[in-house]
């Protein structure tokens, strides 16, 4: 059976995560191209659960504004994910045993259960609430865990490069 100390290992070693470790100049310019991706990322998200929290945008429905802003946050997401897995292989072992990294994926993966949620379901049918009415409850709860879970990806993101090489 392999070990996951193996993978991590096995990562670290390949040519392109040397390459990164290496570099002087790739792991910052990775690094950057992560950040500005996930500001996007989150800053997307954000504008729909602010209009499903009702403070901003009130006179559109959530569905047109998600409708416009999902699509690019989606693109921006694959190159957060693509930088964010060259960062990580580029120190594997490290990432892999840090707090922070650990807390942050746990909050992805909540993020991603609270999106599968409304979509699925809270906010299934948000094509047919009238424009300019008040968002349902579970959709409002839905934005705010949301926005929540994002604050706490970011935070755990920035602790990540304070705790990474003690």
């Amino acid at each position: 059976m392999i070990s996951i100390q193996r993978i991590l290992e096995w990562l670290e070693n390949t040519p392109i995560a040397q390459a990164v470790a290496e570099s002087t100049y790739l792991f910052p310019t990775i690094e950057s191209i992560h950040v500005l991706a996930v500001t996007f990322v989150v800053g997307s998200i954000a504008m729909v659960d602010l209009r499903l929290l009702g403070v901003t945008a009130r006179d559109q429905r959530p569905a047109r504004i998600a409708y416009d802003i999902l699509p690019w946050t989606w693109g921006a997401f694959i190159v957060a994910a693509t930088a964010g897995f060259l960062l990580f292989i580029s120190h594997a072992e490290k990432y892999f045993d840090n707090t922070a990294f650990r807390a942050k994926f746990v909050l992805l993966a909540f993020a991603g259960i609270n999106m599968l949620v409304f979509h699925l379901i809270t906010g299934r049918n948000m094509e047919s609430w009238p424009e300019g009415a008040k968002t349902p409850v579970q959709a409002k709860i839905a934005g705010g865990v949301s926005l929540a879970l994002w604050v706490g990806v970011v935070a755990c993101g920035r602790w990540i490069g304070f705790t990474m090489f003690d």
